[in-house]
């Protein structure tokens, strides 16, 4: 039985449900919808970014408004142009099967003239930017003196914004008998002085806690000295083949720099930010959700909105001047239940901040080293290897290999793998023993906190282990997991990177024949566990018989260049570049770094000052 169901929805709205896939409520939606239909209430609910806020105020609201009446009867205020498009989509998703009900997007960058017309025309309810809106009551060319229900979504993030005069203006222009319905992720200051004019003894309902971050995604953190900020970056989506990613930047310049240099260095990457004309926005927004962009960099303003499912990590390549910003980028991943990473690149000076978010997200970070060279090249292949096993045949091929084998006539199987792999191997090796390390600089706040094994790992031992995210673990599960089934203490299992299909982790050296001999004569849903030791100084991988050798490579560092050789560059200065031949999976490596910004980072722990409003 579909337990929304259970809800209390109609008919159509639960036929509408069963289109759209969706299985059982989310936590919001099964406190708020059963709330929201039973009685005609004001309401606040503090919940995460990707929680089905939508849905929880969407389905009530819908069965709520008279499709008889053409008049407005709800208006729902968002903060960005692409969450109002957004929800007027899926409020026309939900009520596809009540008839006469008609949802009209209010937003700016479109004409003006033409939103007026539509509204004109009927309609119940009005999903709307507070600029816009306030610009349309301005000339007269909308009515909500009459709603029933208003709505104010991702309202900390409109605040933020700057729309505090312009959320006053339009609340004052609506009756005092209306249900409001606030929904937000956070509770700041200006929130509750919201919630408080304009609201009469609101029901609050809150999932999970107060402020904090979501339980589904996990952050770890990076130390790099300034000028390294954009080669780390560049290494951290190298260690991460299947990244799905958006990179926050604090500015628009740096925004478009960050992006300009990711795409000149072959990376599938484009820029989102306040000075795309709305066309350009929607053109990259539309290729971010097909995957053909692995790389959104985005400011905080303009990724306000972005709902895109199956983000694989958050990218902080610079920190935000305030805490409360830190849980809405985090909430880009991680959603609907998925698991996601949220990553730092911080410097000595900035470290205090990362104190300062977990005081607010009450979860810890995971400090953590950018990957060697010969890591990189070990996930890398395998990675490919992976890829190769899971490749389906189209025996359309059958038809070429007579050629082909006569061209790798006398290869045996061996002689073929290794071939076929330093391909991909032989690129990456060349361009590693350029550079230099980057993962040499100490935290003094992980010594401080007792964990300073971690950064000196002398004695202890990195394994190899063929589970991944794609059995549903992130680092932090993992950890647990492998701490439960070796009966290990809290800190003997560290250093845990998790990707697709495999994950590396580490323990002191005394407890490696217990790793071996436990892990290897265990099984996780059928399929066997396979745990070998790492060998990174010298490259290869061996496991506990001393299979497999070393691997002929060199300690470096760095970064594989994607762009194809010979093809020019729009390196606007004259440093020289190290460039390697374009892989799949469209990461480059570079040995450039870029300009470090100059604006403060420093958090303010006061209560902020009320902003004009930013484009």
């Amino acid at each position: 039985m579909n337990k929304f169901e259970q809800l209390g929805l109609n008919e159509s709205l639960l036929k509408a449900i069963l289109d759209l896939g969706f299985e059982n409520p989310s936590d919001v939606q099964e406190k708020a919808i059963p709330l929201l239909l039973e009685k005609d209430t004001d309401m606040v609910a503090l919940a995460q970014t990707g929680t089905g806020k939508t849905a929880a105020f969407g389905f009530p609201l819908i069965q709520k408004i008279d499709a008889d009446n053409r008049n407005t009867q709800a208006l729902v205020l968002s903060p960005t142009r692409e969450l109002c498009l957004q929800i007027t989509n899926e409020l026309k998703n939900y009520s596809k099967y009540e008839k006469g009900i008609n949802v009209v997007a209010v937003y700016g960058g479109a004409s003006i003239t033409e939103q007026a017309r539509e509204i004109k025309r009927g309609a119940q309810i009005i999903v709307a930017t507070p600029g816009r809106m306030q610009d349309m009551i301005n000339r007269g060319l909308v009515n909500i003196k009459n709603i029933d229900y208003c709505v104010l979504d991702e309202a900390d993030e409109m605040l933020n914004m700057g729309f505090y005069d312009d959320i006053c203006s339009i609340l004052s222009d609506t009756p005092d008998e209306k249900s409001t319905w606030l929904f937000s992720a956070t509770m700041p200051q200006e929130v509750a002085r919201i919630a408080k004019q304009f609201m009469s003894e609101p029901v609050e309902i809150t999932v999970g806690t107060k402020n904090s971050g979501s339980a589904t995604v996990s952050h770890e953190f990076y130390l790099v000295n300034a000028r390294d900020r954009y080669e780390a970056l560049k290494r951290l989506a190298d260690a991460n083949p299947d990244i799905f990613s958006v990179v926050f930047c604090r500015t628009k310049r740096d925004t478009q720099a960050v992006a300009e240099k990711l795409i000149e260095d072959g990376y599938s990457a484009a820029a989102l930010h306040g000075d795309l004309s709305q066309a350009q926005r929607d053109g990259v927004m539309k290729s971010f959700r097909g995957r053909q962009i692995q790389m959104l960099v985005a400011t905080d303003v303009a990724a306000r909105g972005i709902d895109v499912d199956n983000v694989t990590h958050v990218v902080n390549y610079q920190l935000p001047d305030e805490v409360e910003t830190y849980n809405h980028r985090s909430g880009r991943t991680g959603r609907a239940g998925k698991l996601g990473t949220s990553i730092v690149i911080v410097t000595k000076s900035e470290l205090r901040k990362i104190s300062a978010i977990e005081r607010i997200i009450k979860q810890k970070f995971e400090e953590k080293t950018i990957p060697s060279g010969i890591e990189i090249c070990e996930i890398q292949l395998l990675h490919l290897a992976n890829k190769i096993k899971d490749t389906e045949v189209d025996h359309e091929i059958d038809n070429y290999l007579p050629a082909i084998n006569e061209v790798l006539e006398g290869l045996s199987k061996e002689e073929l793998i290794k071939k076929m792999v330093s391909v991909e191997f032989n690129r990456f090796i060349s361009y590693y023993k350029k550079n230099r390390d980057l993962s040499s600089q100490s935290s003094d706040r992980r010594e401080r906190e007792g964990g300073a094994r971690e950064a000196n790992t002398t004695g202890a031992v990195r394994y190899f282990v063929n589970i991944g995210s794609r059995d549903n673990f992130d680092w932090m599960s993992l950890k647990d997991y492998l701490k439960e089934t070796l009966d290990l203490g809290r800190d003997d299992v560290f250093k845990v990177d998790v990707k697709e299909g495999f994950s590396f982790f580490n323990t002191d050296a005394e407890h490696t024949d217990k790793v071996m001999e436990v892990l290897n004569n265990v099984q996780l849903e059928g399929r066997r566990i396979n745990v070998e030791i790492s060998k990174n100084d010298g490259g290869g991988r061996r496991d506990h018989n001393n299979r497999g050798g070393r691997r002929d490579a060199g300690r470096r560092e760095g970064g594989f260049s994607s762009r194809r050789e010979g093809a020019p560059r729009s390196d606007r200065g004259s440093r020289e570049r190290s460039a390697a031949p374009r892989r799949e999976g469209g990461f480059s490596r570079n040995e450039s770094a870029p300009r470090s910004s100059r604006r403060s980072d420093s958090f303010s722990d006061s209560p902020r000052p009320r902003r004009t409003r930013r484009d």
